[in-house]
């Protein structure tokens, strides 16, 4: 069994986790996390680490060289918000109307650079550690655009790591296992066209509300009735819109919704099923039913040589009994998978405590628990020691 090695003490915790605040007081969506990146930027630069600028617009990456080696590792949090009307009524809630941290980026940005900071100050491993600090992870992908904005090929690095706080694991566990942890996410819209008429004569049209109603009843069986009993997959229609007026039966519905799935087999089946179920709908009630499928995050991935370093590194700074390797995964999506897509590694969860009340991410009443600043930054810190210390872990 590992031997479980003490936290860090990080005499800058009061430091850190006043910044952690003022980061979630000054909440940012994506690309225009311009006060944030500059924080970043300038804590980096304090540090004395070498700091690149205006990748993914936004995005900041540090860079910490330590020894001879030229062997590289990457670690990354998330840096912005959610348009969310924060309820919190905290010295440190929101100051901006609509604009809120919901899911811990503020947490993640402040653990990273509190590792930062302490490797900077003891930098007791040989090689290159770095830093990235991506926008726009919430819908829009910033992940993608620091790929595309040429990030591994100005960093090569050998593995990427990810973290995130986790509502419902207690505080002082870590989730690390090999597979998929976050499910991919495709949006689908649905356009129903009927015949529009008077409300007191339906028998001059083609309902589009009922053969919309219908469609909607018949996808609850896509998963259930489609997919073999052990595969997973979920089928969520979340709008529906129709008609303006109560004597005007509408000429069109849209639907939309949302499908996860964590293999592309299995994201296949799902589509394939729905548009047998538009085929038939439409023909049943003489309408015209097209369909649209907008793929956007990938199911994230963690390569297997990589958790089982991960879990290791877990083990000695939790407990063994501490780290979660057999539990469920999240139908959530997490556009860390696209840097899993690229280069191997893993993505891990650490324990928020209760997720109840409003410890729940993307929840009005949500705050990062500071707790784990000190959790988060002795993981990474550990992790940074023990890849750059130890040699490749074999793929």
């Amino acid at each position: 069994m590992p031997h479980t090695i003490p936290l860090l003490e990080l005499p800058f915790l009061a430091e850190l986790t006043a910044l952690r605040r003022d980061i979630h007081a000054h909440p940012e969506l994506a690309f225009n996390e311009n006060r944030t990146a500059d924080i970043v930027a300038r804590e980096l630069e304090r540090y004395g680490l070498e700091v690149h600028r205006g990748i993914a617009k936004t995005g900041v990456v540090g860079v910490l060289r330590a020894g001879k080696s030229q062997r590289m590792i990457g670690l990354r949090a998330d840096m912005d918000a959610l348009p969310l009307c924060e309820l919190n009524e905290f010295p440190h809630h929101s100051k901006h109307q609509g604009k809120m941290h919901a899911c811990g980026h503020d947490g993640h940005t402040a653990m990273l650079l509190g590792a930062a900071r302490y490797l900077a100050e003891k930098p007791d491993f040989d090689g290159i550690a770095v830093f990235i600090f991506q926008p726009a992870e919430e819908s829009e992908g910033g992940a993608a655009v620091m790929i595309e904005d040429g990030l591994f090929e100005r960093f090569p690095v050998e593995a990427v790591f990810g973290l995130h706080n986790w509502p419902g694991i207690p505080v002082g566990q870590m989730m690390a296992m090999p597979g998929p942890v976050m499910a991919g996410t495709c949006a689908f819209e649905i356009i129903v066209r009927g015949h529009g008429c008077h409300a007191a004569m339906p028998h001059q049209g083609i309902d589009a509300i009922v053969t919309g109603s219908q469609l909607v009843q018949a996808l609850q069986t896509v998963v259930s009735r489609t997919l073999h009993p052990c595969e997973s997959a979920v089928v969520s229609v979340t709008q529906f819109h129709a008609g303006e007026a109560w004597n005007i039966i509408p000429e069109e519905v849209v639907l939309r919704g949302t499908i996860r799935t964590f293999k592309p087999e299995i994201q296949e089946a799902v589509e394939r099923a729905i548009e047998r179920l538009c085929s038939g709908i439409a023909a049943a009630n003489g309408a015209q039913i097209n369909v649209h499928f907008d793929h956007r995050y990938p199911p994230t991935v963690n390569s297997v040589a990589e958790a089982k370093f991960c879990q290791q590194v877990a083990a000695e700074v939790f407990g063994a009994d501490k780290v979660l390797t057999d539990i469920l995964p999240s139908m959530g999506a997490e556009d860390f998978a696209y840097m899993l897509n690229e280069k191997p590694g893993c993505y891990v969860w650490l324990g928020n405590g209760p997720g109840t009340g409003g410890c729940t991410l993307h929840n009005p009443h949500y705050d990062f628990n500071d707790d784990l600043l000190t959790l988060g930054a002795s993981y990474w810190v550990h992790l940074v020691r023990r890849w750059l210390a130890v040699g490749s872990v074999s793929v």
